[in-house]
């Protein structure tokens, strides 16, 4: 027995009870269910195109910049837009994502790299879970799909997001991990970010790319 097991067992001795009883689970499976939903601002709500516009709005108040495009077959030469503008090498790398992998990037000039990155990427593209309208914040999943490391070590994180995806609040993008993924299957790892990595922990002066990517390019595809 380790020291968590040893304190939950005493835990049980000082109740009285084992654990395994069928009214105490019940209770707790019960008030789980019906635990009610707490208050959430109306910033955020609405329809899709209300929720898009202001999910703009936030990410780009937050230093991201966010573009819109038709279509998901549109992404790869919005990223090639994105990079030469940046004066960035046309180089990008992703991970195992078959909705990126099906896109038409050989009709841009990107020479594309797959797998985590290995810090000495200055581009990557990566796909959302979704996008919260109420603070322009990006849910991102960990795995094999799009490793974390692609958020976080590039100079330009660029991150794909379906406009069907744009969710109001955070209480509605936790709803959809769990209807993706479902009872204990979600990632390791949820990141919710909002705009380029910063600090201004120095004289109060705002860096960004602290401790993370200098720019964050958002495309909404749909």
């Amino acid at each position: 027995m380790n020291a968590r097991e040893a304190i939950f067992a005493a835990v049980r001795r000082s109740l009285g009870v084992t654990g395994n009883e069928a009214p105490r689970k019940f209770e707790v499976e019960r008030r789980l269910a019906e635990a009610p939903a707490g208050v959430i601002p109306q910033r955020g709500q609405g329809d899709l195109s209300a929720r898009v516009a202001t999910f703009r709005e936030e990410a780009e108040r937050a230093e991201a910049s966010v573009a819109e495009v038709a279509s998901l077959a549109d992404v790869p030469t919005e990223v090639a837009r994105f990079l030469r503008d940046a004066n960035a090498p046309a180089t990008v790398r992703m991970g195992a994502d078959s909705r990126l992998a099906a896109l038409p990037w050989g009709d841009t000039a990107l020479e594309l790299s797959h797998g985590p990155s290995d810090g000495h990427d200055l581009s990557a593209v990566s796909f959302a879970l979704t996008g919260i309208a109420e603070t322009g914040t990006l849910a991102l999943v960990s795995g094999a799909d799009n490793p974390t490391t692609l958020n976080f070590l590039p100079d330009n994180a660029i991150v794909v997001l379906r406009r069907e995806d744009v969710v109001a609040d955070a209480e509605s993008a936790f709803a959809r991990l769990r209807e993706t993924y479902g009872k204990g299957a979600a990632p390791r790892t949820l990141n919710l970010v909002t705009g380029p990595s910063r600090s201004a922990d120095i004289e109060q002066t705002l860096l960004l790319g602290a401790h993370g990517p200098r720019r964050l390019h958002i495309v909404i595809a749909g």
